[in-house]
């Protein structure tokens, strides 16, 4: 198939209850700059994403001060992750994005993603139809419990894996899944969800454990050591 141009969205509208503080997880100080800071220049440092559309709530009072570049975009949330995904779909399309091209979806709270791991999806999916995600194959013994927290199963893991981001998938099937599994009530957490529900099967792509997701306090220490590691930011 003909190359197709690459865009990346970014959900950030989300207020971070789980973490506690007054400012959502996104802004908080990460290595001197907001978590969304860190990760919006892994996205934009790549070559082959053209732009980065950021999705963040109606009333945001940090977004404002995120450095954030020409080739950033800044489109209104929804109530729910699925509905700032779909918002930022809708955007991309009415900007010109042609509905064969590629999209990236990122949490804007994983700030430590490698560029290798977004050469090794894309080519991965390429010209994939069914699109795939970042993972990591579950290492730990599983168990299922009951309300108590009382052991019911042990859940085999040799094909469980966990689904990280970036997801990238064709524009318009995303744009058309993520649509019918809203209108069918069903809230996905994830797109690579939304894909499944309409029949697609994704690719999972095994990616590096440093891609964290920030969603305890102590996440943001853990992420520090992880850009110094990588790239020697935080002094």
């Amino acid at each position: 198939m003909p190359p197709f141009d690459l865009w990346a969205v970014v959900p950030a509208a989300g207020i971070g209850k789980r973490m506690g503080t007054k400012v959502p997880k996104q802004y908080l100080t990460l290595c001197g700059s907001p978590v969304i800071e860190h990760t919006l220049r892994r996205l934009l440092s790549h070559p082959r994403i053209n732009a980065v559309t950021v999705v963040v709530g109606q009333v945001d009072e940090w977004w404002p001060g995120v450095p954030s570049g020409a080739h950033t975009r800044r489109v209104d949330g929804g109530a729910e992750r699925c509905h700032s995904v779909l918002n930022g779909l809708k955007s991309l399309l009415k900007a010109g994005a042609k509905p064969s091209d590629r999209v990236l979806v990122h949490d804007a709270v994983r700030p430590c993603l490698r560029r290798a791991d977004i050469d090794k999806l894309i080519e991965a999916v390429d010209d994939y139809e069914g699109g795939g995600l970042l993972g990591l194959p579950v290492r730990d013994t599983m168990k299922r419990v009951d309300s108590s927290c009382r052991v019911e199963q042990t859940i085999p893991r040799n094909q469980l894996w966990h689904a990280l981001t970036p997801q990238m998938f064709p524009l318009a099937v995303l744009h058309d899944v993520m649509g019918a599994a809203i209108s069918a009530g069903r809230l996905v957490t994830d797109e690579a969800q939304a894909m499944e529900l309409a029949g697609y099967h994704p690719k999972m792509v095994e990616g590096h454990p440093d891609n964290l997701k920030i969603t305890q306090k102590n996440d943001i220490e853990l992420a520090a050591l992880y850009l110094k590691a990588q790239v020697n930011q935080c002094e």
